[in-house]
């Protein structure tokens, strides 16, 4: 059986980008799947949001974010990224973070340097861990990965938005040098800056595009084209869904039966009902 480390691995030796719409639970993780996505990115914010009902402020547990990734990544054949935002605690609790999110079936963990609690990194008040801790970070994921963990590192810096482009730089080509698989660099604000991280470190890039954000919203062909193998897209999901429940709310709270409604035949077979029963023939007398 190959791994999800070794499909996103082959997925990554690939020559086109990797559109990646985030996931925040098992139904909009196989939804991604069943439209024909190649791989998806468990959502810290979204799952935040999914869960508990809470902003993305470091609010939500490990141990929360791994029993929704062991789910997330059960219920999908396709890789999974998985956010490990800052490895919950010092180097040796992120080792610990990177095999429990190998164990769940994740592709990829994302670490970042922001300080804890962390928060999104397109919301203000974050805050960055200095240049020791963040490299201590990264160093002890790539370890933990090195050490058996099947499981790829994927290494974040928030310095864009605290001490400057150039800042973020030098840390993303530190992350490089120390053996991070792919690398992110959160929140450019412009197309140059963008480029520039594309051409002046080596290595597999991820793009963020958070509509309403601070990155410039380009198309994928664009983005490939600078040289990111990943764009991510962490709230389209999550806000159409909140954008359809609240529609249907409002007309079920003026009587009316909503107007954009999934087929129930449909839904059962989204969540697998044909599997089931098919398989309970197999135990049937």
């Amino acid at each position: 059986m190959i791994s999800a480390a070794e499909k996103l691995r082959s997925l990554l030796e690939k020559p086109n980008i990797l559109i990646t719409p985030a996931c925040f639970d098992a139904l909009s993780a196989r939804l991604i799947e069943l439209t024909g996505f190649d791989i998806s990115f468990m959502s810290g914010f979204a799952v935040s949001a999914a869960r508990l009902g809470l902003p993305d402020t470091g609010l939500i547990s490990y141990a929360e974010m791994v029993e929704q990734g062991r789910n997330i990544c059960n219920a999908v054949s396709i890789p999974v990224i998985g956010d490990g935002d800052t490895g919950y605690g010092n180097a040796l609790n992120v080792k610990r973070t990177v095999k429990g999110y190998a164990q769940a079936g994740f592709g990829c963990i994302m670490i970042e340097d922001q300080l804890a609690p962390k928060r999104c990194g397109h919301t203000q008040g974050k805050q960055v861990v200095n240049r020791e801790e963040a490299l201590g970070r990264i160093r002890a994921a790539v370890d933990a990965r090195d050490e058996g963990a099947d499981i790829l590192i994927m290494a974040r810096t928030d310095a864009r938005a605290t001490d400057g482009f150039k800042e973020a730089m030098w840390r993303i080509d530190a992350f490089s040098k120390i053996g991070a698989d792919i690398l992110f660099l959160e929140a450019p604000q412009s197309e140059k800056e963008m480029r520039e991280f594309c051409n002046d470190v080596p290595g597999q890039k991820m793009a963020n595009l958070v509509e309403q954000g601070d990155t410039p919203m380009l198309p994928p062909e664009a983005l490939q084209e600078m040289g990111f193998k990943i764009v991510l897209y962490p709230l389209t999901l999550i806000k159409s869904a909140l954008a359809a429940m609240e529609t249907s709310l409002l007309s079920l709270k003026q009587g009316k039966t909503p107007k954009y409604l999934a087929d129930f035949s449909h839904l059962r077979d989204v969540v697998g009902f044909p599997d089931y029963y098919e398989a309970e023939q197999k135990y049937t007398n």
